[in-house]
């Protein structure tokens, strides 16, 4: 019941070469940008990420975790912005899918529901819909598309407690519900860790059953790699 752990290494043990990964936020909001900095640390290779763009900033969050060299693949609605992105995809070093925003929303709360597919009209008649089943329902035409799941999900919540019920702020919230419901291993970066019975059941957002790792990376912690080195995790 009790999801704290004690630092990030802790909270990112067992994420290895070649995992999917879910990442949270939209734009520069709400990006778990302690766990992915710390994840970039570690040396993994081969990662698929999922997430709404490909970072903004080079020296911070995804874009850096793209510039290591840890990604291999990006499914996401806007990969422009990042510097770290576009050198890499212009070299052929990392592989792209584009996924309409709405679609990937709907793609990945379907997998976290247990849903496998649903039909959807964006992308009908464009590159988008190549390789992909076409149907039509009441004279217009549909497209396929599948339920995304996760080995990792990376949520960044604005409140939790110790068994994992979350609150978010503002646009924070964007993608990070959906996306702990559809990772198999979902890791939380939480600004505050309150008691249990401080989050009223009304308020929570998402439950404790979807989360599988909670640490609280505060606004003005010390640098990641200062938290990963003096508990214990990679250099």
């Amino acid at each position: 019941m009790d999801k704290q752990v004690e630092g990030i290494a802790e909270a990112l043990a067992g994420i290895t070469d070649g995992a999917s990964v879910l990442v949270g936020g939209f734009g520069a909001v709400g990006q778990p940008n302690a766990l992915l900095d710390a994840l970039g640390e570690t040396g993994v290779r081969g990662l698929t990420v999922i997430a709404n763009n490909a970072g903004f900033e080079p020296d911070i969050g995804l874009g850096k975790l793209i510039g290591r060299g840890c990604v291999a693949k990006m499914i996401c609605s806007f990969p422009r912005g990042s510097s770290s992105f576009d050198a890499r995809y212009r070299a052929g070093e990392i592989e792209l899918e584009v996924v309409p925003q709405g679609t990937l929303a709907e793609r990945i709360r379907a997998g976290g529901a247990g849903i496998p597919a649903f039909y959807v009209p964006t992308g009908v008649g464009t590159q988008l819909a190549a390789g992909k089943e076409v149907r039509t329902f009441e004279g217009k035409d549909y497209l396929l598309e599948h339920g995304l799941t996760a080995d990792v999900a990376l949520v960044e919540a604005w409140q939790a407690d110790r068994w994992g019920n979350l609150t978010y702020r503002g646009s924070g919230r964007n993608f990070n519900p959906i996306m702990a419901m559809a990772g198999r291993l979902t890791i939380v970066q939480a600004q505050h860790v309150v008691p249990l019975g401080t989050i009223r059941p009304d308020d929570v957002v998402t439950p404790g059953i979807f989360v599988d790792r909670v640490v609280q990376i505060a606004s003005g912690d010390p640098p990641v790699s200062k938290v990963a080195t003096t508990q214990g995790g990679p250099k």
